[in-house]
């Protein structure tokens, strides 16, 4: 789903730089330590605290085009009945914002990806990754027309490698017809896995030059949480954000879009 603009859309000029963030926010809970996930687990399925945190989360945000959001509420108990992908695009002045919520356990809790936008998609679409276990998703969306057409997925991967692979299969089969085409998520697994090598060789993505450690938030040693692109675009910065709004931290990108300028005219 797209809405209609919340806000007015700040004025971009017609430089071919994008500014991404890409965040597994974990439904605004906070975790500071490993302990935490058992000591605080009531804090998972109560709203205590998550909209400070997403507040301070929609002032880091605010200063990029493009923000992929997994593991965001889509409005339950733990949330306040708060839809998290909405809350974060009113409060941080995205104009357009698209979400799918993927996994719901009663009234207590939901899961979605959710896509923030300074400019209008010209289609979203939304897909059910396969696996053994429903409620994993990748969120589509597609600017512009033709051969310049930018292709943006949002993903969140599964914990286990076999269902990772034929999700990362699936993913192949839906970016492979683009040769400008941006992946970005909590992928749960290194950018030079060999489940990823598989991606790169079907698709126009390109293993990183260098993956900056999200996970756990407060103290990154792995690289779990992605920005990858295609071989036509220009990673001129990728970086993590040092802002633990959850157990990942923000992953951040600047790319250059040489050959799918067209495809993000002026919102």
């Amino acid at each position: 789903m797209i809405s209609e603009p919340a806000v007015a859309a700040p004025d971009v000029d017609d430089a071919t730089a994008l500014r991404l963030v890409s965040c597994n926010i974990l439904a605004g809970g906070s975790v500071k330590r490993y302990r935490d996930y058992v000591t605080h687990s009531w804090k998972h399925v109560l709203p205590t605290g998550k909209r400070a945190n997403l507040d301070g989360l929609a002032r880091v945000i605010g200063g990029f085009d493009l923000v992929g959001l997994q593991e965001a509420d889509a409005g339950s108990l733990r949330s306040g009945f708060l839809n998290q992908t909405q809350y974060l695009a009113e409060t941080a002045g995205f104009p357009y914002w698209s979400h799918q919520p993927n996994r719901r356990v009663s009234r207590l809790a939901t899961s979605s990806n959710g896509l923030l936008a300074r400019r209008q998609p010209d289609e979203v679409l939304d897909y059910p990754l396969p696996g053994r276990i429903p409620g994993r998703g990748a969120l589509w969306a597609r600017f512009g027309h033709g051969t310049d057409a930018l292709v943006v997925v949002v993903a969140h991967l599964s914990l286990g490698a076999v269902a990772r692979a034929r999700q990362l299969a699936f993913l192949a089969e839906l970016i492979g017809p683009y040769q400008n085409a941006i992946l970005m998520g909590d992928l749960n697994t290194p950018a030079h896995s060999t489940e990823l090598e598989t991606l790169y060789a079907r698709t126009s993505l390109v293993r990183p030059a260098h993956a900056p450690p999200t996970f756990p938030s407060w103290r990154p040693t792995r690289a779990l949480d992605h920005i990858l692109v295609s071989r036509t675009l220009e990673v001129e910065r990728l970086w993590a954000l040092p802002y633990p709004v959850s157990d990942h931290l923000p992953i951040a990108a600047s790319v250059r879009l040489p050959g799918a300028r067209a495809a993000l005219p002026k919102g």
